[in-house]
C-alpha cells in the first residue's frame, strides 16, 4: 500500500478540536490494524516550543529522542499508543531556518530564495517518508491554526502541490469546521463552514470529508446543505458534537463512520475495529466507585494545559482504580505557613509538577513539607522533586538555608545544583537534559513494586540535579535514594519509606501515561490517595464520635480489620458508612 496521508485543517475559528479529531482518527485505524504516525504543522515563527511560555501556550510535551513539541502530540502518543519522535513537530521557524542555512551554504547556487518553491518544498521534505521501502503506514497530518491565517498559506500550498504528485487516491482533505447553533433563533448556521471551505477551494484545495463541531446534532438537511454547497457526498459531512469526556471521541467519530469514509477515500478495506480495550476504559472513566480530591500545586495553573499530561495522567491512574478524580488548583505563590491546613482541607494527595524560576518555589517547598509532616500522598515531579529536597534538607537535616542554586547562588547548601554538563550554556532552546533515559531502581523501593521491574527508562528536561555532595546527609536521615542513573551518578528517584506515599521522580512520567494503560507511579499515587483519604476521614470520625486520639482511632481501625478480616481501607469505609447511618 505504501504510504497513505490525511491532511487535517480546521476552519471559522481555532480551538475546535483538530487535534482530538485527528487523534481520533489515528485510534479508529490503528484499532483495525493499521500502522498510524502522526504529525503536527504549526504556523508560528518559534523553533520549537521549549521556550514559549508556559501561560500563553501551555505545556511542553517531551518526545523519547528528546524533541521539545506541541501539546498537541501528547494527545496523539495518548490515543494511537506510539511514541513520536523530532519529524512530528514542525514550525515555521524550523522550515525557514533550514532554508536559509540551505542559502547560506550555497545549496541553491545563488538563486532567489522565494516561499514557492523554496518554502514549499522543505515543507514537503517534512512530511512523513516511509523508512522504508516495504512500508506500511498511514499519515495524518494537522496543520495548525485555521483556514485564512496568512501563517497557514504556506502550508495549504504545500499540500496542494504534495496531493498533485501522491495521487489523490492517496491523500484525503480532512477539514474540522464549525457549525454555530443560535440559541435565539433555535437554527444551525452552515454560512460559516460555506466560507471556510470556500476559501480552501480559492488555494486550489477542496476537501474529502468534511467534519462538523457542533452543539446540537445536525440533521440530514443540514449535512446535505453542507454538501451541496462544498461539493462534498453527502456521506462525507460528518458531526462531531460535544462529549462529556475527551476519550469518548473516538468512539462517537466510529459511530459517525469517520474511519469507513476516510478508508474509501483511500481505497483501504476497513474491517471490524478492535476497541474492546478502549470501550472498557471508557465505561471506568464514567462509572468510578470512590473518588479523591488530588491538589496540584504551581506557579502556572491561571492556565490549565500548561499542565495537560499531569492532569491527563492523573485522569489515567483514576481510570485505573475506578476512582474519579478531582483537582484542587493550588496557586503555589499564594501558599504561606499560615493557610496551609485551610488550603489544603479535605485534600487526598498532592503533587507538584515541573517548572522553571523561582516565583512560587517557596510555597512548594511549604507544601511539600506538610506532605511530608502530615502523612498525605505525595508525588514530586522534576521541579517537584527538587523542592522536596530542599524541604527535607530545610526541616529533617537542619540546614535553614538549603536551596536549589537556580533560586538562590549564594546558599551555604546548594542540595540541588546545576548538571556538571550544562555549565557554559548560554542559549535556551533544545539545551536541557532532554529526552528518554535510563534509571536503576532499588529493588526495595516502591517504585520498584509500582514498576516490577529494576530497569526503566522515562523523559526528562531539566538542567539542576539533587547534589551528590548530600547523598549521604539524605540517606542517613531516612531518606531512600530509590532511583539511579545507570552510571550511578544522577539520582533519579527518591521516597520516604515511613511514608504512606512519598515520591519523587527528576523526569517526566506523565508523558508516558497512557487512558487504557495508566503510568505506574500515577496509578500507584491515585491509590493510595483513596486509601489515605478514606482513613483519614474514618478517624476524624471515629475522633468526633467516641473522643478518642488520633492514635487511639487508628488503633481502632486496626483492630476493626484483624477482626473481620478486611484490610484497613475496607474497615475504614465500613465504619464511615456505619457512622454516617447512626
Amino acid at each position: 500500500m505504501a504510504v497513505k496521508y490525511v491532511f487535517v485543517t480546521g476552519g471559522v475559528v481555532s480551538g475546535l478540536g483538530k487535534g482530538i479529531t485527528a487523534a481520533s482518527l489515528g485510534r479508529l485505524l490503528k484499532a483495525r490494524g493499521y500502522q498510524v504516525t502522526m504529525q503536527k504543522f504549526d504556523p508560528y515563527i518559534n523553533i520549537d516550543p521549549g521556550t514559549m511560555n508556559p501561560i500563553q501556550h501551555g505545556e511542553v510535551f517531551v518526545t523519547d529522542d528528546g524533541t521539545e513539541t506541541d501539546l498537541d502530540l501528547g494527545h496523539y502518543e495518548r490515543f494511537i499508543d506510539e511514541s513520536l519522535d523530532k519529524n512530528s513537530n514542525v514550525t515555521t521557524g524550523k522550515i525557514y531556518w533550514t532554508v536559509l542555512q540551505k542559502e547560506r551554504h550555497g545549496d541553491f547556487g545563488g538563486g532567489t530564495v522565494q516561499v514557492i518553491p523554496h518554502i514549499t518544498n522543505e515543507i514537503k521534505a517534512r512530511f512523513y517518508r516511509a523508512k522504508s521501502p516495504d512500508e506500511n503506514r498511514i499519515a495524518i497530518v494537522e496543520v495548525g491554526g485555521t483556514v485564512g491565517d496568512i501563517e497557514s498559506q504556506p502550508f495549504l500550498e504545500a499540500i496542494r502541490q504534495f496531493r498533485q504528485e501522491v495521487g489523490y487516491r492517496n491523500s484525503v482533505l480532512l477539514h474540522v469546521t464549525l457549525v454555530p447553533y443560535l440559541k435565539a433563533s433555535g437554527e444551525v448556521k452552515t454560512k460559516p463552514t460555506q466560507q471556510s471551505v470556500k476559501a480552501l477551494q480559492g488555494m486550489g484545495l477542496s476537501p474529502d470529508v468534511i467534519v462538523c463541531r457542533t452543539e446540537v446534532p445536525l440533521g440530514d438537511d443540514i449535512k446535505g446543505k453542507i454538501a451541496l454547497f462544498c461539493n462534498v457526498p453527502e456521506g462525507h459531512v460528518l458531526q462531531n458534537p460535544d462529549v462529556e469526556y475527551l476519550y469518548e471521541a473516538p468512539l462517537m467519530m466510529e459511530r459517525e463512520r469517520l474511519a469507513h469514509v476516510v478508508c474509501s477515500c483511500l481505497g483501504l478495506p476497513c474491517g471490524e475495529p478492535n476497541l474492546g480495550d478502549w470501550r472498557q476504559m471508557v465505561d471506568a472513566l464514567k462509572n468510578p466507585q470512590s473518588e479523591v480530591t488530588i491538589a496540584l500545586v504551581g506557579k502556572y495553573i491561571k492556565l490549565h494545559d500548561a499542565y495537560l499530561s499531569v492532569m491527563e495522567a492523573l485522569k489515567h491512574g483514576g481510570i485505573a482504580n475506578r476512582t474519579k478524580v478531582s483537582i484542587r488548583w493550588v496557586d503555589s505563590g499564594a501558599l504561606t505557613k499560615e493557610n496551609l491546613e485551610d488550603t489544603f482541607a479535605g485534600v487526598d494527595g498532592i503533587i507538584i509538577p515541573g517548572g522553571f524560576g523561582y516565583r512560587g518555589t517557596e510555597g512548594m517547598v511549604l507544601a511539600a513539607g506538610y506532605a511530608r509532616t502530615e502523612k498525605i500522598p505525595y508525588l514530586g515531579i522534576c521541579l517537584g522533586m527538587q523542592m522536596a529536597i530542599v524541604e527535607f534538607a530545610r526541616n529533617v537535616l537542619g540546614y535553614e538555608d538549603a536551596n536549589s542554586s537556580e533560586f538562590d547562588a549564594d546558599t551555604a547548601h546548594p542540595v540541588v545544583d546545576l548538571m556538571p554538563d550544562q555549565n557554559g550554556v548560554e542559549n535556551l532552546g533544545g539545551t536541557l537534559r532532554l529526552g528518554s533515559y535510563p534509571c536503576v531502581l532499588d529493588k526495595k523501593s516502591r517504585a520498584y513494586a509500582l514498576y516490577g521491574t529494576e530497569h526503566i527508562n522515562e523523559r526528562h528536561r531539566h538542567r539542576y540535579e539533587v547534589n551528590n555532595k548530600y547523598r549521604e546527609d539524605f540517606a542517613s536521615h531516612g531518606m531512600m535514594l530509590s532511583g539511579q542513573s545507570p552510571d550511578g551518578r544522577i539520582v533519579e528517584m527518591i521516597e520516604l519509606p515511613d511514608h504512606p506515599f512519598f515520591v519523587g521522580i527528576q523526569a517526566h512520567p506523565e508523558f508516558k501515561s497512557r487512558p487504557n494503560m495508566a503510568h505506574p507511579l500515577f496509578a500507584g499515587f491515585v491509590e493510595s490517595s483513596e486509601e489515605q483519604g478514606v482513613l483519614r476521614r474514618a478517624k476524624k470520625l471515629l475522633m468526633k464520635r467516641n473522643h478518642l486520639s488520633e492514635p487511639e482511632a487508628h488503633r481502632y481501625l486496626q483492630k476493626t480489620s484483624m477482626d473481620t478480616g478486611r484490610t484497613m481501607s475496607e474497615s475504614a469505609h465500613m465504619v464511615t458508612m456505619l457512622i454516617s447511618e447512626e
